[in-house]
């Protein structure tokens, strides 16, 4: 009986240790949390009217590029750029869009070549950038954030 005691209350005084729970600061918790997040990508591509509705991921950006890919297409079109010569280039179009799903270009790099042929190609594709309206920003976790993309543009000729 008395190793029983002894033993219980050697149990009894070590057990705590147990039970015992190491306190996190939120500091730490909030540091750990931002070395885990992936600043480079976003869980939710800014998102047209027609590309809203979609869930997967891949499937959100596939439609984001074609939808702004397209709506470029037909702002060109619809000022009716032409060319005397035939061009095959490519332009260089760098812009971000804001938490506000606010569109706007930060640089563009054009061909010296292709800026003779098209003297207000830059005025064309400012115009044609301006007039997207995207319905939602990308998110990430779920707070809309700021995003920057780089988009080459091919310009060639149709006889």
């Amino acid at each position: 009986m008395k190793h029983f005691v002894y033993l219980l209350l050697v149990l009894g005084c070590t057990s705590c240790q147990f039970f015992e729970t190491e306190k996190i600061s939120s500091e730490t918790f909030y540091e750990s949390a931002l070395k885990t997040i992936d600043w480079k990508n976003v869980d939710r591509y800014p998102a047209f009217a027609t590309c809203d509705t979609l869930s997967e991921k891949l499937q959100q950006k596939i439609c984001f590029e074609g939808e702004l890919a397209y709506q470029i297409q037909q702002g060109m079109i619809a000022q009716k750029v032409t060319a005397l010569h035939d061009v095959n280039d490519t332009i260089v179009l760098s812009f971000a869009i804001s938490e506000n799903a606010q569109i706007s270009i930060l640089h563009m790099q054009i061909d010296s070549l292709l800026q003779r042929e098209f003297p207000h190609l830059k005025d064309s594709l400012t115009y044609s950038i301006d007039a997207l309206q995207l319905v939602a920003p990308a998110y990430k976790r779920g707070i809309p954030v700021k995003t920057q993309f780089t988009l080459p543009i091919v310009v060639t000729t149709e006889k």
